[in-house]
């Protein structure tokens, strides 16, 4: 998620594995266009992010070989552009206890410059949090032990899909909204797309579900 416009980037089905962590920064990589920096990754501490920030950004080189004993074995080393930082929370009784963030690649200060956390140096993962419980209020599949859960992957997959794009395009979000002096309404109701300047009005469902895509050659 990008949190300056509460862009849903993407997402992916899967495990908790590495190889599926791979594959949604993958994804995200695949939407990057090419002169844009790499953007800037926070998380919550799972040892899989990381690796999987380095091998989708980052190039496996090998350490200097003395000559003796067995040959080093090449390490994945990060480009020198990418930016991470986790937020390591510690729970007790299912209540947080301690909250530890740290910067895993990249300047501290920079970091925390670009996360606009540079003034009370505080790094969260509340938006995509809050999109987690959006998720979870939207689709009934989400819901644990209830009678809707998804029986079909694919059909999975495809709902999560539907609910991306009804996210981006058609809730609008009360912190995007700018405000109006036209008499008439105090703001102007803005979607995750419009903040993108992909579009310039809220959509609705049947415009979503008629719009054809355009098919280039």
């Amino acid at each position: 998620m990008k949190p300056t416009t509460r862009l849903w980037l993407g997402h992916h089905e899967g495990d908790r594995t590495i190889e599926d962590a791979i594959a949604l920064f993958n994804d995200i990589e695949e939407k990057r266009a090419i002169d844009s920096p790499i953007p800037v990754f926070t998380t919550d501490e799972w040892d899989a992010f990381e690796t999987a920030l380095v091998q989708t950004y980052g190039t496996l080189e090998c350490p200097p070989y003395s000559g003796r004993g067995r040959p080093p074995i090449p390490i994945w080393v990060p480009y020198e552009e990418l930016k991470y930082a986790q937020v390591c929370k510690t729970r007790q009784g299912g209540r947080v206890v301690d909250v530890v963030q740290r910067v895993v690649f990249g300047d501290e200060e920079e970091v925390l410059r670009l996360l606009g956390a540079d003034e009370d140096r505080c790094i969260n993962t509340a938006y995509i949090e809050r999109l987690n419980l959006t998720i979870r209020n939207c689709l009934a599949r989400f819901i644990r032990k209830g009678m809707n859960f998804s029986k079909d992957p694919l059909v999975h997959t495809r709902s999560i899909d539907l609910l991306q794009a009804w996210y981006n395009f058609i809730k609008p979000h009360k912190s995007l909204r700018l405000p109006c002096q036209d008499g008439k309404r105090r703001w102007i109701k803005r979607t995750p797309m419009m903040a993108e300047g992909k579009t310039d009005h809220v959509w609705s469902m049947k415009e979503l579900l008629t719009f054809r895509i355009p098919v280039h050659p």
